[in-house]
């Protein structure tokens, strides 16, 4: 009886993470239409599942001196649903987009290169439920 209630619970745990992860690729598919073609994409997709508007998930990069850099940041079916904020490796904070209504994405150049803490975290006005937070960061061609 025990291996049947722990076999079960397997099975609910995964089909529970297939759909939370298909939510993702959904939202990353949305977040990338802000990449626009003048930007190049790092490759890579930061992705965290955030219960409520009380965590956050933290996210570390590197960004290289002399360079435009795009961050995208989304969560839920609609744009301004995720707070970001860009820190240095001292965490001051170098932007948060709730200086700008939640924009979905800032364009930025960076003078010499910094290790940088990106903090996503939901915006509890706007998405009160949980939600996967996507950030996808592209750099400009020259």
């Amino acid at each position: 009886m025990k291996k049947i209630i722990a076999s079960l619970i397997v099975v609910i745990a995964l089909a529970c993470a297939n759909r939370l992860n298909a939510q993702c690729d959904s939202i990353a598919a949305m977040c990338a239409k802000h990449i626009v073609p003048n930007f190049i994409s790092d490759g890579q997709q930061y992705r965290s599942l955030l219960l409520n508007s009380t965590e956050y998930s933290e996210f570390h990069t590197t960004f290289f001196g002399e360079t435009t850099y795009r961050i995208a940041a989304c969560s839920g079916r609609s744009d301004g649903n995720l707070i970001f904020n860009i820190y240095d490796q001292d965490r001051n904070l170098l932007f948060t987009n709730t200086d700008h209504r939640n924009a979905p994405y800032w364009n930025f150049k960076v003078k010499s290169t910094i290790e940088a803490i990106i903090e996503a975290k939901l915006d509890a006005n706007k998405n009160p439920g949980s939600g996967c937070a996507v950030i996808l960061i592209g750099f400009k061609q020259k």
